[in-house]
């Protein structure tokens, strides 16, 4: 039997799809928030998640990013906003499906069996959701850093930056890598903006910066994350 995770902060909507789908035989978890829907996947593995966009706390578009990190867990956005915009941000982001506002039982249970199915012949949807190299912890779920168990505060690119290199462990990652894939393809060739972000990860993460020991350089190649 599938579980569900329903994130919606309207109580009319979470209890129209809860009703349709313990109707259909599907197991319901419910949050009203980004965060505890994150939390939910971290804590109760959903084969599937509906997720409104505009919500308090963390909205649909960055939960689905913060979960993306983690797992590939099916997730449909459910929300009124139904621009082109919208549709394309939400599966640039990592949704498999789209659902706009209102809608009808069938829609949203055919297009749920549909996603499910989808699903079913690509395995195990669950990375690590807390990352470790050496004295470095990520906890994917909730975007934090640990260093020595004390919180790192990085920017968003910084933290783009790294999990770069927490996903690729032990490869080499080119500097025109690292740039279209974090600031942008527009990037590739501004290799003083990566020196000076990776300088700041090592001032942040790395006990002594000339001997790093998380982001090495490869001369003449790029950058890596050994592993340890």
């Amino acid at each position: 039997m599938s579980t569900i995770l329903i994130v919606d902060d309207e109580p009319r909507y979470l209890r129209l799809m809860e009703a349709n789908l313990i109707t259909e035989g599907f197991q319901v978890l419910k949050a009203t928030n980004g965060q505890e829907a994150v939390d939910l996947v971290v804590e109760r593995h959903p084969d599937l998640v509906l997720l409104d966009v505009m919500m308090p706390v963390l909205d649909g578009f960055a939960a689905c990013e913060r979960i993306r990190e983690f797992s590939n867990v099916p997730i449909i956005i459910v929300t009124a906003r139904g621009s082109e915009h919208d549709r394309v941000r939400g599966l640039d982001l990592g949704a498999d499906d789209y659902i706009v506002k209102p809608f009808s039982a069938t829609e949203l249970l055919a297009r749920v069996r549909a996603v499910l199915r989808r699903a079913q012949s690509s395995g195990s949807a669950f990375q690590q959701s807390v990352f470790h190299h050496g004295n470095l912890r990520i906890d994917f779920a909730r975007a934090e850093v640990f260093k020595d168990d004390k919180i790192v505060y990085l920017s968003a690119t910084e933290y783009r930056l790294l999990l770069q290199f927490a996903h690729n462990v032990g490869a080499v990652l080119t500097s025109e890598q690292l740039l279209t894939d974090v600031w942008g393809p527009e990037y590739r060739d501004d290799k003083e903006i990566l020196w000076v972000s990776i300088s700041r990860l090592r001032q942040k993460l790395e006990h002594d910066v000339k001997n790093p020991q998380h982001i090495l350089t490869r001369s003449g190649l790029g950058y890596t994350m050994p592993p340890l």
